[in-house]
């Protein structure tokens, strides 16, 4: 009796051993199938690529002597080279100069103002993406606005700016809260 109790556990072990034998195989078969189902899928990255003014400079060193009062209008243009719509700031970057914290710069897209305030506030660190975007190959003409403040006192005299304009796009794509975390900048 005691021997027909083992030859039957042995018995249902055998049996349980098998079925789960064929149940791995039916899952690693499955595993397999769904793999090679999916082999012609194609992914592809996209890349982010901005034209700021062909990489010319808005302005230029010396050429103008700022006074209080005077203000200086220059047209640059933005054009988007990516594979995608991006998201884009301006921004100054190397800002150094007594004139940082008096000068204010404005950059408008027409008569929209997309960033104003002294070059010290204008940095990386303190801009946003502006409010649209730019389309695969669309070119934005826009202005920068330099203006130096009628009641600047005399110990604004001989003080200097120097700077650089910058641009940083990312994708539109799945980054609805404009994160700049893949961008590209490129400096004029």
């Amino acid at each position: 009796m005691s021997e027909t109790k083992t030859a039957k556990r042995l018995t249902g072990g055998i049996i349980a051993i098998i079925v789960l034998a064929v149940c791995l195989c039916i899952t690693t078969f499955a595993l397999v199938y769904a793999s090679v189902s999916v082999e012609n899928n194609l992914f592809h990255t996209g890349g982010v690529k901005i034209n700021l003014n062909d990489g010319k400079p808005v302005i230029r060193e010396h050429e103008f002597l700022f006074e209080p009062g005077m203000t200086v209008v220059k047209d640059f243009f933005i054009e988007n080279d990516s594979t995608w719509e991006v998201y884009y700031r301006l921004y100054l970057d190397n800002v150094s100069g007594g004139l940082s914290r008096v000068l204010t710069v404005t950059i408008k897209d027409g008569d929209k103002v997309l960033y104003s305030g002294t070059a010290n506030e204008l940095t990386k660190q303190n801009v946003i993406a502006a409010d649209d975007t730019l389309k695969i190959g669309q070119r934005r003409n826009l202005t920068v606005v330099f203006h130096y403040p009628e009641n600047s006192g005399n110990e604004t005299q001989n003080l200097d700016l120097t700077f650089t304009l910058c641009a940083e796009a990312t994708q539109t794509k799945n980054n609805p809260s404009k994160l700049f975390e893949s961008e590209t900048t490129h400096k004029e």
